[in-house]
């Protein structure tokens, strides 16, 4: 379940909630803000569930400072903490964070390796330098911190297309899939990818999670439900970096005509261009029954799923109201 940084008051006790009604874990999402602060106050008031980024972004901070907030989430919570990454886009990361995105494949892969050298070796004395194509550490003057509660923390990398699906199996704990992910994108090449990566490193499919989001905007009222999930299928459709994504669903020129507005940051004023087609390629809309018997299928894929409604452009009663029929359905 998603637990973003709300009211002290609401976020206390939707995660106490979700640890008595038995749930795994909880995700925290990096939209702006670092997602470490919700998920440090979810950890003073729970034992039992498992506390992860969902996700933080790999480039919007040094790796650095993502490693010792791990760290520190770790401690705080006795090790139920996960790290969640994601790349998001080159626009936001250059634009909104000022930090380089370059190749974002090699540029993982390398942010990866310093997190876990850090977790494992900054409190051992050991760590004299790191020189990559994206980061240069100094570690020379660096006081070696308290040990870690864990020197190992699963990392888990959430991707949108094949080449970062395939890498996050190759070299992390678990794949999380985008939440823009349609069913027959999560069955069909999701797994293809993942199958790739795991063969590359010589892995098992049983050494990695994997973590699914399927949007589900549960309402007896199906065309409310689908004009509700208008606006955020504009927010991801109108990113250009998801172009491609959305041709090859066939949704090239709705795509286009969305980035329109996301370009002058309206993304909401071309929300009604979204036809009810798009919609439920990437949201399962309707009653619940129907909505459960629909995304079925992505058991045969994933370990684990993380139900969510589609939230943009919907006022805050509106996607709490959507998120307890999520919660009655699939967590009672």
């Amino acid at each position: 379940m998603i637990t973003p940084a709300v009211p002290p008051g609401v976020l206390a006790g939707q995660a106490k909630m979700y640890e008595q009604a038995g749930l795994e874990g909880l995700f925290a999402p990096q939209v702006y803000g670092p997602p470490f602060v919700p998920l440090a106050a979810a950890a003073a008031v729970t034992t039992r569930v498992k506390l992860a980024s969902g996700i933080a972004l790999a480039f919007a901070r040094s790796p650095f400072e993502t490693a010792m907030a791990a760290i520190d989430l770790d401690r705080i919570s006795g090790g139920r903490f996960i790290l969640g990454l994601g790349c998001s886009i080159r626009s936001w990361s250059e634009g909104f964070f000022g930090m380089p995105y370059g190749r974002p494949l090699e540029h993982m892969r390398e942010v990866v390796e310093i997190i876990r050298l850090i977790i494992a070796k900054a409190h051992t004395g050991e760590l004299a330098s790191f020189e990559g194509l994206y980061h240069r550490h100094d570690f020379s003057e660096l006081q070696p911190p308290p040990p870690p509660l864990r020197t190992e923390l699963p990392i888990w990398i959430a991707a949108l297309r094949g080449p970062l699906v395939s890498l996050s199996a190759e070299i992390a704990d678990g794949v999380m899939g985008h939440a823009i992910w349609s069913i027959r994108w999560a069955t069909n090449e999701g797994p293809e990818a993942i199958k790739h990566g795991l063969a590359r490193a010589g892995k098992r499919r049983s050494d990695i999670e994997v973590n699914l989001w399927p949007l589900v905007m549960i309402n007896n009222d199906r065309a409310e439900a689908i004009n509700d999930s208008r606006a955020t299928i504009a927010f991801y459709a109108g990113m250009a970096q998801y172009e491609e994504y959305f041709g090859a669903h066939g949704f090239r020129k709705e795509a286009q005509r969305l980035q329109e507005g996301v370009k002058r940051g309206d993304y909401l004023g071309v929300a009604h261009l979204v036809p009810v087609e798009m919609v439920e390629t990437f949201v399962t809309c309707g009653p619940a029954d129907e909505v459960r018997k629909r995304i079925e299928p992505l058991w045969d894929v994933a370990n684990s799923l993380c139900p969510v409604p589609a939230p943009y452009g919907l006022p805050a009663q509106k996607v709490l109201a959507y998120g307890g029929a999520i919660a009655s359905t699939f967590y009672s």
